[in-house]
């Protein structure tokens, strides 16, 4: 395969074989870079898991220091006053079975993240094997069923982002883009570790990196 110019002076700054620390690595991130828009930075973490194992399955969402440079449009499904305390949160859109019947009858997808309360779910779960394949489906375990809508709109427009273990036991994450500052990229990276060091299972032994 034939590689441009931008490639192959990438690929001469990066030693093979070689473990870079933290602030290395984004320094080397940043001078490789080759897109000529602003890409997204990904942290895969290899994890020490069994993910047979039912308690070895890491799966919940975060809210980075310094947020991912993207803004989420988000939904909010739910009645009443909660449905006014999403909207005064600043959620892009708000309804109920109105919008449920909306993304079964028009394919209706213009958003990232959707939030429900619990009282919702029995209904959502109608659509659930449309919303499940594209990661929307809400799971109280990242946070997106709840009652506290307003605290959850907010989370997911200062950055919040979502992980869960593939089945090799990985974890992928975004933590920024390239433009940000350096210390930025390190204090979000440094958090998200952090985040996994603290959930580690308790059967896992040894590390869980």
């Amino acid at each position: 395969m034939k590689r441009g110019k931008k490639y192959l002076n990438a690929a001469s700054k990066i030693e093979k074989g070689k473990a870079y620390e933290i602030t290395e690595a984004v320094k080397l991130l940043k001078e490789t870079k080759t897109a000529n828009f602003d890409e997204s930075v990904e942290l895969v973490l290899r994890l020490n898991l069994d993910t047979k194992k039912a308690d070895q399955q890491l799966r919940g969402a975060t809210v980075l220091p310094n947020g991912i440079g993207k803004t989420k449009r988000v939904l909010v499904i739910a009645r009443g006053a909660k449905a006014t305390e999403a909207r005064e949160a600043g959620a892009d859109y708000v309804g109920d079975t109105d919008i449920i019947d909306k993304i079964a009858n028009e394919n209706w997808f213009d958003f990232d993240t959707m939030i429900a309360t619990p009282d919702m779910m029995p209904a959502l779960g109608k659509i659930g094997r449309v919303l499940g394949p594209r990661g929307l489906m809400p799971n109280p375990k990242t946070g997106t069923v709840t009652m506290d809508v307003a605290k959850a709109v907010s989370d997911v427009k200062k950055g919040r982002v979502e992980y869960r273990t593939d089945s090799f036991g990985n974890v992928a994450v975004l933590v920024g883009k390239v433009s940000f500052d350096e210390t930025k990229l390190v204090e979000n990276i440094n958090s998200f570790v952090s985040l996994i060091n603290k959930t580690k299972p308790s059967t896992v032994k040894g590390n869980i990196f």
